[in-house]
């Protein structure tokens, strides 16, 4: 069907964008952002404040692009999860319990961006079918 071959990129659109939004808000806000991740504990807040506006930022605008999309998947998974794990861990609060589980619950969606790929509206797709000619592959 061909309405299917737009779902994995409306997919990485709505991953992808609230990442880089994300990104973009630290880099308004570095004060803040880096006071919050003093206030967890986490060392170097500079140095973390530079790896989350990274992740986020270049993180998001590659997954969108559907550009080595499989390892950014990766990569914004474990992030999502230690986000949830260092900052949303104190289930007494609900609210930090319902941030605790979207963060759970976008990791998913990533790991199945990583176990199926970009799709075929991507950047990976192009530098594939570049490579195979006008025939398309399907990789397991």
């Amino acid at each position: 069907m061909i309405a299917t071959r737009y779902l994995p990129f409306v997919g990485r659109l709505m991953i992808g964008l609230p990442f880089a939004m994300s990104g973009l808000g630290k880099l308004a806000a570095y004060g803040a952002t880096t006071a919050m991740i003093s206030a967890v504990g986490l060392p170097i807040p500079p140095l973390a404040f530079a790896v989350a506006v990274a992740v986020e930022l270049g993180g998001g605008v590659l997954l969108m692009a559907g550009c080595q999309a499989r390892y950014v998947a990766i990569a914004l998974a474990v992030f999502s999860l230690a986000t949830a794990v260092s900052f949303h861990s104190n289930f007494a609060d609900q609210n930090q319990m319902i941030h605790f589980l979207k963060n759970v619950m976008m990791a998913g969606g990533l790991l199945q961006i990583a176990a199926f790929g970009a799709g075929a509206l991507s950047l990976d797709n192009r530098r594939s079918d570049g490579e195979l000619g006008s025939s398309r592959a399907v990789s397991a």
